[in-house]
């Protein structure tokens, strides 16, 4: 998800001079306009592009990830003797006794919240779609910055939603990109004409920045949210909208957020099967309740209303004495959450968005991610244990315990596998390895009975990856939260 996104409208619109660039290849242009849309409609679109596509390499990952995990749980049985003996040398110290009873009482809480949430998510049912006369005005927001031909697509993909054009609006912002993407905004809108409005930042300031002089402008009663590098499917936006039709408290709703450019490489096929696992499964639990956390900002909308009553607060935020520049998503859904609406999640409001697909690009942006985390955390704590709204708010400060939980373990766990890893290697893989083919296992078997069995598997060598490779992230992004910086942004690849 690297930096911004898209536009719409028949409200209000800038005159663009129809300079030379911007009708370069008109004709050729409006043939892939037409071939665009067209597979955006086409029903199987999706499918298509999310459609297995295994190569030699891939089957060599898969099974040797596979054989890795059947390695560990076969080592921790003949090994049996080992840990047995290092339990019962534990049980004679007081510190060895007080880690086992820790151990137990967290895996107990993790298992306990685990069947929480499949209870929450089996009352989980996405809201259908509204009659065009119920659908609400909204006003689609993109912002870009060096996304280049990306932008282009995405605005594409919008003005091919099913939506009445008389109650959508859509602008895009370009964050002063040092690229061509504000050449292909211009040629959106020279074949979009009134349907899209375009704007250029007199420098990068920020995607904070750019979605408040978005927010500022807009028509909607609905205001969404689209990063520039995602595209959005013929129904997402209404069935995004409909909740607030159908919920009067509803003051958010966070999109289904899919990997865009999962077969282009290794790293974004392992995380597709983890994000399916994050929005279809924990989002639909937390909407359940109406706490869904964080709103993505590759895809999310909120109530006009919510959105002026915490705009000013949003956008002067701080941390530490610093302007707030990442984590804007999270920051917003904390600020309509603190005003007692509900947030919720739409399974059938779906996006698909680009991915890091290099490793340095991956952690950088789970650090981001991380560090907002952290901040959130903190600021949602001020209100959560208040009475914010008249329903209850018992789920939302369990759902936010654990978070805090997690957060607060990161330190001793990662202290204690060093010192695993030091002192017993061979026990402390192969009991990890075990662990791992145990807990993926759940994300494996949800995506394969939503999505098919052939891509599930990945759940596997990404879990290898993430526990051995990014484990470090957690500790580190709070141990430097208070550092700012959106550290992925660069130049797209000209197109």
């Amino acid at each position: 998800m690297a930096k911004y996104r898209k536009t719409y409208m028949p409200f209000q619109m800038m005159n663009l001079t129809e300079d030379r660039t911007s009708l370069i290849e008109a004709s050729e242009s409006v043939a892939t306009l037409n071939v665009h849309e067209k597979l955006v409609r086409d029903k199987s679109f999706i499918k298509k592009i999310t459609k297995a596509t295994l190569t030699p390499l891939n089957y060599t990952i898969l099974i040797s990830a596979f054989l890795m995990l059947l390695g560990g749980a076969f080592l921790v049985y003949k090994l049996q003797p080992q840990f047995e003996q290092i339990h019962l040398a534990r049980m004679e110290t007081m510190w060895g006794t007080a880690l086992i009873i820790t151990g137990i009482v967290l895996l107990t809480v993790q298992v306990s919240f685990i069947l929480y949430m499949v209870f929450l998510y089996l009352r989980y049912k996405p809201v259908k779609s509204v009659t065009d006369d119920k659908l609400p005005s909204v006003t689609v927001i993109v912002p870009a910055y060096n996304e280049g031909k990306l932008v282009w697509e995405t605005l594409l993909s919008l003005a091919a939603s099913d939506y009445p054009d008389q109650k959508i609006q859509i602008i895009s912002i370009d964050d002063g990109s040092q690229d061509d993407t504000w050449y292909w905004m211009k040629k959106a809108k020279a074949h979009l004409g009134d349907r899209l409005s375009i704007y250029q930042q007199p420098k990068n300031m920020g995607k904070r920045h750019a979605l408040h002089r978005g927010f500022k402008m807009a028509a909607g009663d609905v205001f969404i949210t689209v990063d520039s590098d995602s595209i959005v499917k013929k129904d997402t936006l209404r069935n995004l909208v409909s909740p607030f039709v159908t919920n009067e408290k509803c003051g958010a709703v966070a999109g289904n957020v899919r990997v865009l450019n999962d077969k282009s490489a290794m790293i974004p096929r392992m995380l597709n099967v983890s994000f399916v696992f994050s929005f279809e499964f924990v989002r639909s639990a937390q909407s359940a309740i109406g706490s869904v956390f964080c709103t993505p900002g590759a895809l999310a909308a909120y109530k006009k209303d919510a959105v002026l009553a915490c705009l000013e607060d949003w956008m002067n935020q701080t941390f530490m004495g610093k302007p707030t520049d990442i984590g804007e998503d999270r920051a917003m859904t904390n600020m309509i959450l603190k005003q007692g609406y509900h947030v919720l999640f739409q399974r059938n409001a779906l996006v698909l968005t680009n991915i890091p697909e290099k490793y340095t690009s991956l952690y950088k942006m789970f650090i981001r991610w991380e560090r907002s985390n952290v901040r959130e955390n903190i600021m949602m704590s001020k209100f959560a244990f208040t009475k914010f709204r008249k329903e209850s708010t018992t789920g939302t400060r369990i759902l936010l315990m654990v978070q805090w939980l997690n957060v607060l373990m990161a330190f001793p766990f990662t202290l204690l596998m060093a010192f695993l890893v030091i002192t017993q290697p061979v026990l402390f893989i192969s009991a990890t390895l075990l662990s791992i083919l145990i807990f993926s296992s759940i994300q494996m078997f949800f995506y394969a009975k939503k999505h098919g069995i052939s891509e599930s598997f990945w759940a596997y060598p990404y879990s290898i990856f993430y526990a051995f490779a990014l484990f470090w992230i957690t500790p580190y992004a709070i141990a430097t939260a208070g550092k700012s910086g959106w550290l992925t942004r660069g130049l797209a690849d000209k197109n």
